[in-house]
């Protein structure tokens, strides 16, 4: 845990937020300013800064993650789909420099910075 950041006060439970899963390897729950009907924050407990810090350690950590994505979505009622998205450095508009994952379905999705492929 780094001390002055804000997604490991969360893990730690020094921050209050809105959890829909929670396990030995990462923590989950809903962003504060959603972009979707479904914004939630998939946050691996350990520190780790971004993609640009990852070690062959991880990968593991990494796979874990994606394959709990799907599940996530299913029980958020995503069943038609939904989008990842991974904030890397400042220029990649990561704000928060603890790795992280988005996932965002539903209602209102449509209008988050991609275009849908026709």
């Amino acid at each position: 845990m780094t001390t002055d950041c804000l997604f490991c006060k969360i893990v730690a439970g020094e921050i209050p937020s809105e959890q829909v899963y929670s396990d030995e390897h990462v923590v989950v729950f809903k962003d504060i300013n959603p972009k979707a009907a479904v914004h939630l924050l998939i946050v691996p407990r350990e520190h780790i800064i971004s993609l640009n810090d990852l070690e062959e350690r991880h990968d593991g950590l990494m796979a874990y993650m994606m394959r709990l994505l799907p599940k996530l979505a299913k029980e958020q009622g995503l069943d038609k789909g939904f989008r990842t998205v991974i904030n890397t450095g400042p220029g990649g508009g990561q704000l928060v420099f603890h790795l992280h994952i988005h996932l965002l379905g539903g209602e209102g999705l449509s209008g988050v910075g991609f275009s849908r492929a026709v």
